[in-house]
């Protein structure tokens, strides 16, 4: 199964069009099938992909680690997703309480990314404080516009935890195989960085991610293939999430969107073949996971997509759906 399920990765790769790629998949009964092939760096030494490197997650970290600390603060009682941030940050645009939308977001809204916030902004070129700019995002007046994926959206919510908590996201207890960076153990490299003047390696890609400490809410995260699919199957059989939590990353809040993940949609990155009962996210380094509920079968695919840059046509936007209908189709082939 895992070598129909791998075939358009490795054609990827032996195409040149990404250095490396793993891709995992698990089921709901602790079964599970890994394959990886490539070089984990091209420069500026060679480096052939193992099964114990380290990789980059990017916005994957949004699910597998905010999301997740954020629904675990539910279960706990310590957070309504319905009640405004301010709860927890009460100085976000403090200078402006009378009139501030930001004051009005829910962490509902934040999560589901049917906030007024722009999707990206370059937090890193006003300065290098992780403090200091911290503050910078809690007192813009951001510009306002129609829902969008949002970067601003999850390092609020970041910030929240950081406040609930009374420590920095770094400090979250994560299982084996998941770590903010440096990751203990060998990394995939991603770009040669033009700002930091280096090939990244074991430090986390996202400019804000870095300029904000480098574990703030949007990414950050770092992951082995194996953490990435325990964490799956921890959703699947019920272990690493109560069924409000479950519910919360599968019920539509906004379009196709739930708290923190998306709902399979035509056209999306996990492919037609999925259930509609799929959820999912990607990274912009590469990397992704999907977890099929009606199935109980969950894949990620893993790759260094931006080694040596991101300014090239890498097809991962193309690789994603056509790796997601190959899962399918190897799996519903072998049942």
């Amino acid at each position: 199964m895992i070598d129909a399920a791998f075939a358009p990765a490795a054609a990827a790769i032996a195409d040149g069009r990404i250095p490396c790629a793993a891709l995992g998949i698990v089921a709901a009964d602790g079964r599970r099938w890994t394959r990886f092939a490539g070089m984990a760096a091209l420069e500026p030494e060679p480096e052939a992909l193992t099964g114990d490197h380290w990789f980059d997650l990017a916005s994957v970290s949004k699910v597998v680690a905010t999301t997740t600390m954020i629904l675990t603060l539910v279960d706990q009682g310590r957070i309504d997703l319905d009640r405004p941030l301010t709860d927890v940050i009460p100085d976000l645009r403090q200078y402006d309480v009378a009139n501030a939308a930001e004051r009005k977001l829910t962490f509902r809204d934040c999560l589901a990314h049917r906030s007024f916030l722009p999707a990206v902004e370059p937090i890193y070129t006003y300065g290098d404080d992780p403090a200091r700019l911290r503050a910078f995002v809690l007192q813009r007046e951001w510009r306002h516009g129609p829902p969008v994926y949002s970067d601003i959206n999850f390092i609020l919510l970041g910030i929240a935890i950081e406040r609930i908590t009374g420590r920095p996201l770094r400090e979250w207890p994560l299982p084996p195989g998941l770590s903010y960076g440096p990751p203990p153990g060998p990394a995939v490299a991603t770009e040669h960085c033009q700002w930091r003047g280096r090939v990244l390696k074991g430090e986390v890609h996202d400019e804000n991610a870095f300029a904000l400490g480098g574990a703030p809410g949007h990414a950050g995260l770092f992951g082995t293939l194996g953490g990435v699919l325990d964490f799956a199957q921890g959703l699947l059989d019920g272990s690493g999430a109560s069924p409000a939590m479950l519910a919360a990353i599968r019920t539509r809040v906004q379009g196709d969107r739930t708290c923190g993940w998306e709902r399979r949609f035509a056209g999306w990155s996990g492919g037609d073949a999925c259930s509609d009962e799929t959820i999912g996210h990607t990274g912009f380094t590469g990397t992704g996971l999907w977890v099929d509920f009606d199935r109980g079968l969950a894949w990620t695919l893993l790759t260094n997509r931006v080694h040596p840059t991101r300014h090239r046509d890498s097809g991962i936007f193309v690789l994603r759906p056509e790796t997601g209908d190959a899962v399918i189709a190897a799996w519903d082939g072998a049942g």
